[in-house]
């Protein structure tokens, strides 16, 4: 599957972004979708999950009560709403897919996008 992320930005500290990740190539329903976050100088990081049907997400401890992660299977589409931007969340953001159960850890992934960036300033 390939995946086109985009929506990246500046913003200041406190703002909003949306990323969206569109998909392509094969069923997109059959993948649980996820954004990881890579930062200069730091290891790419887990940041949200969704699984196949959207029923259920999950997130990382840094972003939780913050960040929204959705999907539209009808537009092959996974989102990430970001809202109460920190400084800290500069970093290139990535979608991600796995045919597994879950996608919270790096190894599962079978499939990245291209990563877009994300910039909050103070």
């Amino acid at each position: 599957v390939q995946l086109q992320a985009s929506g990246g930005g500046l913003v200041q500290a406190g703002g909003s972004l949306r990323l969206s990740c569109a998909a392509s190539g094969r069923t997109f329903s059959n993948y649980v979708m996820g954004w990881f976050r890579q930062a200069p100088g730091k290891e790419r990081e887990f940041v949200a999950g969704i699984t196949w049907t959207g029923s259920s997400a999950y997130y990382a401890d840094s972003v939780k009560g913050r960040f929204t992660i959705s999907r539209d299977n009808a537009k092959n589409t996974v989102y990430l709403q970001m809202s109460g931007l920190k400084p800290e969340d500069t970093a290139v953001y990535y979608c991600a897919a796995t045919s597994k159960r879950t996608i919270s850890v790096l190894g599962t992934v079978d499939y990245w996008g291209q990563g877009t960036q994300v910039t909050v300033s103070s």
